[in-house]
């Protein structure tokens, strides 16, 4: 099972009753946040979760509106007293970035680890979570991220049996560990059938469609994608600040073929997304206006 929410879904400055960029999960006990635009921290108290299990945050790139937040959100983490470590992912600049920011938050009782992207795309596995992060295209450099939360092939007792291996053992090679006994070596996939479907979170903001989002996005189970405008006489607007329309992020939803779109990353002028929606739905039938506080929980399929 997979917490998300959508903190803010404000572009460029907030309003009174939208924030700036932030999207927070949950999984297993642990959290994890893309962006961190002004007023997060009053985004995680309005939902009600808590800043306690914040383990990785990713950024797309290095706005303010997609980073202002960040030094208040360090300064109350160490203020609750946190030591655990806390690891920062974006794009090259990212520690030259964050120290400049920490002029006004210098003192913190945990450690920031610092995790560079230099290449197109690149992949991580943290905290239960296999994050890919892909370069998008907006006037800065900008990357998309690809949450997957992934799983084993189903336990077969059958095939234990048949392979004579000890009770004992069962559980260890469940849980993907190789087990050596008197000579012998087991392996997970001797009692593992073929990997079900897990769970998939594509979100990207900021940039012109690109190829790296449609495919990185392919069959995710919620697309979180930008709409800077509804409007699509703003067509020439976005490609001028490498942004995107609404219709745009529908035609990357249907053609991705995922299961469902929310639109986020308004501009400021943009005070209805509600009313461009009967068009967006003409392209791509399960799209929805992000709106701060929107959450879901995504689940495993059932077997």
């Amino acid at each position: 099972m997979l917490d998300v929410c959508l903190l803010g879904c404000g572009g460029m400055m907030p309003l009174p009753r939208r924030w700036l960029t932030a999207l927070m999960t949950r999984y297993n006990g642990s959290s994890l946040m893309i962006d961190c635009g002004e007023g997060t921290q009053v985004a995680i108290k309005e939902k009600g979760w808590s800043f306690k299990p914040i383990d990785v945050i990713c950024f797309t790139h290095y706005h303010g509106d997609h980073i202002s937040g960040l030094p208040g959100l360090l300064l109350t983490m160490g203020n609750a007293d946190r030591t655990e470590p806390l690891t920062l992912v974006g794009p090259r600049g990212l520690e030259r970035v964050v120290s400049a920011l920490r002029v006004i938050a210098p003192e913190l009782p945990f450690e920031i680890k610092f995790i560079e992207i230099t290449k197109p795309e690149e992949v991580l596995e943290l905290n239960g979570y296999r994050i890919t992060a892909f370069r998008v295209n907006h006037n800065v450099t900008c990357y998309g991220y690809t949450l997957e939360i992934l799983r084993q092939g189903k336990f077969s007792p059958d095939s234990a049996s048949a392979h004579e291996i000890p009770l004992k053992f069962w559980n260890p090679l469940q849980k993907g560990q190789t087990v050596e006994d008197e000579g012998r070596i087991y392996t997970p996939d001797m009692v593992l059938g073929p990997p079900r479907k897990g769970i998939k979170l594509t979100y990207t903001t900021d940039t012109r469609p690109t190829e790296s989002i449609l495919r990185n996005a392919k069959g995710s189970d919620l697309f979180i994608c930008e709409g800077m405008y509804g409007e699509d006489d703003k067509i020439e607007k976005a490609k001028g600040y490498k942004h995107m329309t609404f219709r745009e992020a529908a035609t990357l939803a249907r053609d991705a073929e995922v299961g469902e779109m929310w639109l986020t990353h308004y501009s400021p002028s943009l005070v209805r997304p509600d009313d461009y929606m009967d068009t967006v739905r003409e392209i791509f039938p399960k799209a929805w206006p992000g709106k701060d506080g929107k959450s879901v929980e995504l689940n495993f399929e059932e077997d």
